[in-house]
């Protein structure tokens, strides 16, 4: 018996094509049933067109649907992955800047609630204790903790949050000096607040590593950053200072978290994080501009017979971008 995977806001240009690549790559699931659904059209269209694409170069035998209809892509799904935000495209991105900025607030991190994607969650959640009641949700799309907390509250669907904030042990070990293979970590925590508590390089504690290029490297590191482009929040001044407060590394999106102080207003952020960009206004227009730019690519991919966009270019998240 085939499975059933439901993709949720399948025009999403962060999300869709690397779900199609996983799926493709995943041994077990060949000649699954794979449905695209989103409310917009055209986008739609695209990621079944590359989707199929993908999947005939690639011989995974997947088989496609699409649809604009979500009731109907929850039929006989076995599994439904949810990568649909509505307050992150660009009407809603900048009536929150106006908002903020009206207010005398510094755009980011106002604590404005996600009422409408969780709304959302919960619709979805509801519709498949109707449809499939035995399906799971696989949540992609923010607020991914307060989400899964809703709904696993709320109804008696299955559901398991998705984060990838935990790789940030990566670019913590590529940056010190280790090869991320030989590292062994763990990393507990909920989505945006994810805490390195082991962290071991070839079996030792990597710790005391970490400790001196802080001592010795850490201000060289970020001064060559800020005259190249910026620093990755990852490794950023503010990261650095919750790891002194509460002696554990934050991981992933945490360190853009953090606390309020770290965000009060356009210097102190710079000083914080090196650069003028990230959680501002200039910092989410560029993530606009590059989603934008990536969507064209994806049409004229998806449209033009000999047109190639490659899998990496296809599935890199923008600068700046957050986990979803």
């Amino acid at each position: 018996m085939s499975i059933k995977v439901t993709i949720i806001g399948a025009g999403s240009v962060v999300f869709s094509l690397g779900l199609v690549k996983d799926l493709c790559l995943t041994e077990s699931l060949k000649g699954c049933k794979v449905c695209f659904m989103d409310i917009n059209e055209e986008r739609l269209d695209i990621i079944y067109k590359l989707g199929m694409r993908y999947a005939e170069d690639l011989g995974a035998g997947l088989q496609f649907e699409r649809t604009l209809d979500r009731e109907e892509s929850l039929q006989d799904a076995d599994f439904v992955i949810n990568t649909a935000t509505i307050t992150h495209n660009e009407h809603f991105m900048k009536r929150r800047r106006e908002l903020t900025a009206r207010y005398g607030y510094f755009y980011g991190h106002t604590g404005m609630p996600e009422y409408h994607n969780l709304q959302l969650m919960l619709d979805v959640a509801k519709d498949m204790e109707r449809i499939c009641p035995n399906a799971w949700v696989l949540q992609a799309g923010n607020p991914v903790f307060e989400g899964t907390t809703l709904m696993t509250r709320e109804t008696c669907i299955k559901v398991c949050g998705l984060c990838h904030g935990h790789y940030g042990y990566r670019t913590i070990a590529q940056t010190i000096g280790l090869d991320p293979a030989r590292v062994t970590w763990q990393a507990p925590g909920l989505n945006h607040n994810i805490w390195l508590t082991h962290f071991y390089y070839e079996g030792k504690d990597a710790y005391p590593i970490l400790d001196a290029w802080i001592r010795d490297k850490s201000e060289a590191y970020w001064e060559e950053r800020r005259k190249s482009g910026g620093i990755s929040a990852q490794m950023s001044p503010a990261a650095i200072h919750q790891y002194k407060m509460y002696g554990l590394m934050p991981l992933g999106d945490t360190p853009r978290w953090g606390g309020w102080w770290y965000h009060t207003d356009l210097e102190t952020h710079s000083r914080w994080y090196g650069s003028s960009l990230g959680d501002t206004p200039e910092g989410r227009d560029l993530v606009l501009r590059h989603k934008d730019e990536l969507l064209q690519r994806m049409k004229k991919a998806a449209y033009d017979p000999v047109s190639v966009l490659s899998a990496s270019s296809a599935i890199r998240r923008p600068p700046n971008s957050t986990s979803r």
